[in-house]
């Protein structure tokens, strides 16, 4: 049995319908006419349409099940996807208008940081690779900000490398709307402690910028990196208290 959820911003997830092999039941307040659902056993698939997309459509949408194995408690447990967001919008989609890679080099590491600028809507995945699979540890990624007045977003995500892995490649990847790309952090010529690379090989070369212009960019993101790790210091100095205090209640109690 496969259970749709539906969840605007804000509020709490709404079960909306549930499909048992080839039966759909839509819950009370639905229209059942706009969603069709079909299922596939064999590939393990369950897709959701739904017809005739209104703004109030706009939401994340999960599915679930409930997992086949009892958990200690006796209980199951309720397994969801990683959800799909819709966004509906008179704004046509468009993919980033620039992305580029910047890096600093410190004394035993160095940061990659991968610029995506200039998409709508505000919705991707990036991830950094190596030649061989996907890298996940030392990497950040930050939230989307809005760029310009045009509803046109921005996002930067960084990894850092120990220093004898410097001349190993890496890839940022993104995944757009209706794009895809792969910026390799190949190294060139640098304006002082950051260096530009240009992302899309396969297109004409981005106009040239003055080292002027690179640095006040890689400044932004430097101090976007800073916020990051000054947040992620308040969040263990709190739990570290909390920890503190507790075991002093107990100690004392």
């Amino acid at each position: 049995i496969i259970h749709w959820y539906k969840q605007k911003e804000g509020e709490a997830p709404e079960r909306f319908l549930f499909v048992s092999g080839s039966k759909v039941t839509v819950e009370r307040g639905f229209q059942a006419s706009r969603y069709l659902v079909e299922g596939n056993s064999f590939q393990k698939q369950c897709v959701l349409t739904i017809k005739d997309v209104i703004p109030d459509d706009a939401a994340t949408y999960y599915c679930a099940y409930w997992d086949p194995h009892f958990t200690v408690t006796g209980y199951y447990n309720k397994v969801f996807g990683s959800g799909t967001r819709l966004i509906v919008s008179e704004k046509e989609s468009s993919p980033p208008a620039n992305s580029e890679i910047l890096q600093r080099k410190d004394e035993n590491q160095t940061t990659y940081v991968c610029l995506i600028e200039k998409f709508y809507p505000d919705v991707i995945k990036v991830t950094w690779t190596d030649d061989e699979k996907e890298v996940t540890d030392n990497v950040v990624k930050g939230d989307t900000w809005q760029s310009t007045k045009e509803e046109e977003y921005s996002i930067a995500s960084w990894l850092t490398v120990p220093a004898e892995n410097e001349d190993k490649n890496y890839y940022c990847k993104y995944e757009h709307e209706n794009k895809k790309a792969s910026l390799p952090t190949q190294e060139k010529p640098n304006c002082g402690i950051l260096t530009l690379f240009p992302i899309d090989s396969m297109k004409t070369a981005p106009q040239e910028e003055d080292c002027g212009t690179v640095l006040n960019r890689g400044n932004l993101i430097y101090q976007l990196m800073h916020r990051t790790a000054y947040l992620v210091y308040i969040i263990l100095l709190l739990k570290s208290s909390m920890y503190y205090l507790t075991i002093l209640f107990f100690i004392y109690k």
